[in-house]
Order: C-alpha cells, then structure tokens, then sequence
C-alpha cells in the first residue's frame, strides 16, 4: 500500500483491531436462543454499544427489534452542514456447524497461515471493526468529515426480519445521504471490488402427513404411503437432472453481464471434490448471480442409527430459495409454496410456511458515491482497478433501506471473499483484507465529503 497517513494510522492499529475482534467473537451471538443462550447475543450488542460510546457515539441504543432480538445504534454528528453516511454491519453469526471439524474453536479468534480463524472474523464481525478502524484512523488525520450513523443488526443470518420491520416503523432513525453495508466481500483476495447485486431469499417449510402413525414397513409396507419417500419425491421435482432449480412458474434463464467467474476458480473455491460436477447450466456467474436456486436445508427423519423397520407418518423439510434481482421474493415464495403442494404425491396432506424473507438488490453503480469508492480503493489496493460483480447472498435490509431512501445511495463491500469460507467449517479473515478495507473506507469518507 502505497505511503499514506490514514494507511500508516489503520497499520498501527492493527493489534488493536485484532484484540477487540478476539473478544467479539468470543460471543456465541447466534440469533436462534433454542440452539444457544440469548445472553450471548445480548452480550454482543452491550460489546458493540460500549465500543460505540468509547468512539464519542451519540445516541447509543440498544433497539429491541419485532423478532426478538436486538440492534445497535449510533450516531456520530459531522461538521456543519455535512452529508450523513450510515454504516451496517452485523453481529450474529450462524451456528459453527460441526465444532470436532473446526482447527481450532470456533469462538476463540486464533492466527494460523496468516489469517484469522473464527465464526464471525469475516461474517460480520469483522465488518464492525472494519468501521471502527476507519473512523479512527480519520479522527486522528483531520477528523470524520461526515456525520456517521452506525447500525449493527442481530439477526441477519437468521432472515427473520427485525431490523426491516423496525426501520420501517421508525423511518427517520436510519435516513442517510449513502448507506456502506459492510457485509459483502471481495471477488478474490486482494481485487478490490464492489457488490452491486444480491439475491434474495424465502423460506419455507413443507410438511407432508400420510398415516396416523408410524407403522410396521414388514406388515404395511408396499401399500401404506410412506411420508418420508412422498417428501423425497417432493424435494426432487425441484431441480431438472442437470441440478437446474425447476419451479414451476419460475424463469430460470437470465444472464449475468460483467466480470465472470471462471469454472475452475469457482470449483476451487467451493472445494468440489474432484469428479464431482457442478449443477446448472450457463455460465458460473449466470448461475450463482443471475437466476434462483434452491437448497434443501434439512429434513426431520429419523437418523440412520436407531432407525427402526418403519413406514413413517409424517417428514418435513426445510427449504431455501435464492431469488435473482428482477423477481419479486413475494411472488416467488408463492410459487414455490405452490409447487410444493402441486407436486406431493399419492394424495399426501401437504402443508408449506414461510419463515423467512428478503427481496433481492441492485445498485446504481453511476452514482457518485461510487466514483468516490473507486479512487479509495485505487489507494488501498496499488495497481489495480474497483470491480463490480453479483453476490449470490442475500441481505435483506438492503430492499427496505432502498424503498425507506429511495435518494440514499447504497454501496456494499466487505471483508468475505471466497477463503473466508463463511457459514462453513474454519471461517477466517484476512487481516491485510481488513486493513485495506479500512483504509478504503475511511479514504472513501474523505473524498464523498468533498464531492
């Protein structure tokens, strides 16, 4: 990175940055309290409020959101007359999965191969000390030049929709001239690059119930309907034979125009063990950008051990659908709850919830802010130029911010590129990615200023 003072400033307070993100994720903060205890949670968010507070935040508050949980905000006030960024970030993280898989234990922060192990280093905690790193480093090279709102959200990896609702019911606590999500990532380590897309989501839950209960498969099988193989039969219309997402309603052709994401880097990326063929058809890009796609998320059956010789009366699944910009996650979760209950077999009773929603996203990216973003991170990262490409996630707040603002322009970037590895087994950051991308920001906030 090339010599300069906000640089030189993020570089010295880099031990800092890694101390504070060790006693932040530290915090089992998922947002599920059946699988850990809500006083996790709540510690995060008494961790990120105090952390706020010690920065001269105005304002600071706890906000208790309709889902239950809590967010928190801040407000920094800027020189008379500025212009109002808001920063997002989130401090729930999703559950560590298998712990005997991890290295090294998911809650404890640990350095190895130069990186930073942990849930949450990259997804999103991270992000937070990313904001905190910014803003100090402009207070000690002339100041924030703009009034900065800080909002950390609780339950973003659970899609349940606090913040969104309680944006909507207070719309002049967030206004903002620029909105910086920082939960998104670089397309490739060290390539600065702007999210200008995201899908969206929808959850639903399918029930299937055949018998009354779970019967002898020796003395009923063959002729009982089995509501375990009705869900299998269910849960398989959704993809063609390819592994193309086949939702009867729903297009699944579009094309991603821009920078591509070459096979053999995504098959690297997505650790496809060898032999093992990628689903879907088009390119990479078109696939994980530009058109749905489903997952199973699980199923409730009987484990192998302990099964017993039964037909079972009842399953139910959880499923998942990423929803492209340009269609409605409203109309999509119609379709696919109706798909669902088109397709169940031998006249099974079917039933389909949804749980969880988020409408999909697309940036202006002519806007000024920008232009602004891309001369930060020609700094922050020598040599090369800002890209833009799609994000297969979902971010939910980001529609709600959209239609709440329409004016505000919204810009994501973020520490998660493809070695973090996040929601899966050894999440990690780069620290040099957060220290560039601190820089970035904070380089970012001087040059908007001035625009």
């Amino acid at each position: 990175m090339s010599s300069n003072p906000v640089a030189e400033t993020v570089a010295s307070l880099m031990p800092r940055a890694q101390a504070e993100l060790t006693e932040l994720v530290a915090f089992k903060s998922v947002a599920d309290f059946d699988q850990y205890p809500r006083s996790e949670s709540e510690g995060a968010a008494n961790w990120v409020a105090d952390a706020l507070r010690a920065e001269g935040f105005q304002d600071v508050a706890l906000l208790d959101t309709p889902d239950g949980t809590q967010s928190v905000y801040g407000f920094l006030p800027g020189p008379e007359g500025a212009k109002t960024v808001l920063l997002y970030a989130h401090y729930d993280v999703q559950p560590p999965l298998d712990e005997a898989a991890w290295t090294s234990p998911p809650f404890e922060l640990t350095e190895r191969d130069g990186r930073w192990y942990g849930r949450g280093a990259a997804d999103c905690k991270g992000g937070f000390i990313m904001h905190l790193l910014a803003l100090r480093a402009l207070k000690a090279n002339g100041g924030v030049p703009v009034g900065v709102k800080v909002i950390v959200e609780g339950s973003e990896e659970q899609g349940t929709g606090g913040l969104e609702r309680y944006a909507e019911q207070h719309p002049e606590l967030l206004t903002a001239d620029t909105i910086v999500i920082g939960d998104v990532g670089n397309f490739r380590l060290g390539l600065p690059t702007v999210t200008s897309t995201l899908r969206g989501m929808t959850l639903v839950r399918v029930q299937i119930d055949t018998l009354e209960g779970n019967l002898h498969s020796g003395q009923f099988g063959g002729a009982a309907p089995d509501a375990l193989g009705a869900l299998i039969r269910v849960l398989d219309s959704l993809r063609a034979e390819d592994g193309s997402t086949t939702i009867d309603g729903l297009s699944g052709d579009a094309r991603w125009e821009g920078l591509q994401y070459e096979e053999e880097a995504f098959r690297k990326d997505a650790k496809v063990l060898d032999g093992v063929e990628l689903i879907g058809s088009g390119t990479v890009a078109d696939r994980i950008w530009a058109r749905p796609a489903v997952t199973v998320l699980g199923i409730d059956c009987p484990p192998v051990v302990g099964a017993t010789p039964s037909v079972q009366a009842g399953a139910r699944a959880l499923v998942s659908l990423r929803v492209p910009p340009g269609v409605d996650a409203v109309e999509a979760t119609k379709l696919l709850q109706a798909h669902l209950e088109a397709r169940t077999p031998w006249g099974a009773r079917v039933s389909t919830e949804q749980i969880g929603q988020g409408q999909p996203f697309r940036a202006d990216t002519s806007s000024p802010a920008y232009t602004a973003m891309a001369e930060a991170m020609a700094v922050a990262y020598p040599g090369e130029e800002m890209q833009s490409a799609g994000q297969g996630g979902s971010i939910p707040l980001c529609n709600t911010l959209a239609s709440l603002y329409p004016h505000a322009e919204i810009l994501l970037i973020g520490l998660s590129e493809p070695q973090a590895q996040i929601h899966a087994v050894n999440e990690s950051v780069s620290p040099d990615e957060l220290e560039r991308l601190s820089v970035t920001e904070a380089l970012f906030l001087q040059k908007y200023a001035a625009s």
